[in-house]
């Protein structure tokens, strides 16, 4: 009887063990001209609370040598696509968790959008994104000086920006931003049309953080994690 008993604790543990190992596959998407080593904080802390290679997806995207040349059409797409739709395919929850830093959150918000698959993010946190524009990119259609900027890119009411604005991005949403961003508050301002540019709509809540735009992404390591949990 007692060995009876032994065998159920032990079963009852196991069990209790698997279902904590059960968590959302996490995708981390880069941003213009980056790779994924620039996540090293990130997977580094996501390690230390116990996630394992096979949880976690950094697509790599884009020219790495011509920063005006990567948009949010074709090329760029498809290596966020396929870790997106792979990481939902093999997650054992049914769900996963996106973080982006800079052109990346827009990148990862376009994919979502396209795939319809809002319902299958548990997490979406952008990190230092231009959601609403860069205002050193102009207003659409005027002053638009190349790809980056241009029909698929960033500046202010863009086609690819408008096409993506309001819709659902996960079940819950949350932006890292600061005032201090060389990128996003490039002109003296980080607002576009009385909102900061890196706050993303319908969102749960934004932090700031008096960082540099790559700091943003390197040094909010714990936050952003923290935020998926």
């Amino acid at each position: 009887m007692k060995r009876l008993l032994t065998m159920i604790a032990l079963c009852a543990g196991m069990s209790t063990t698997a279902f904590a190992a059960c968590r959302d596959n996490v995708v981390l998407v880069h941003g213009n001209t980056a790779s994924p080593s620039s996540w090293n904080n990130t997977i580094n802390e996501l390690k230390r609370k116990g996630y394992v290679d096979s949880e976690i997806f950094t697509p790599d995207w884009g020219s790495k040598s011509c920063a005006s040349c990567n948009d949010h059409n074709g090329s760029e797409e498809k290596p966020v696509r396929n870790a997106i739709l792979t990481a939902i395919n093999q997650s054992c929850t049914g769900k996963i968790d996106i973080i982006g830093h800079s052109m990346g959150v827009t990148l990862a918000a376009q994919q979502i959008y396209k795939l319809g698959m809002a319902s299958d993010v548990d997490t979406f946190v952008g990190v230092a994104g231009a959601a609403r524009g860069l205002l050193s990119c102009g207003v659409y259609p005027y002053n638009v000086w190349n790809n980056t900027c241009g029909y698929y890119g960033l500046s202010v009411g863009s086609p690819l920006l408008n096409s993506i604005y309001g819709e659902a991005l996960g079940d819950k949403v949350y932006s890292i931003k600061s005032y201090s961003d060389q990128i996003v508050c490039s002109t003296g301002t980080c607002y576009v049309y009385g909102i900061h540019s890196s706050r993303l709509w319908n969102e749960n809540a934004t932090y700031t953080y008096v960082l540099g735009h790559f700091g943003l992404q390197t040094d909010t390591y714990v936050k952003q994690v923290s935020l998926i949990q």
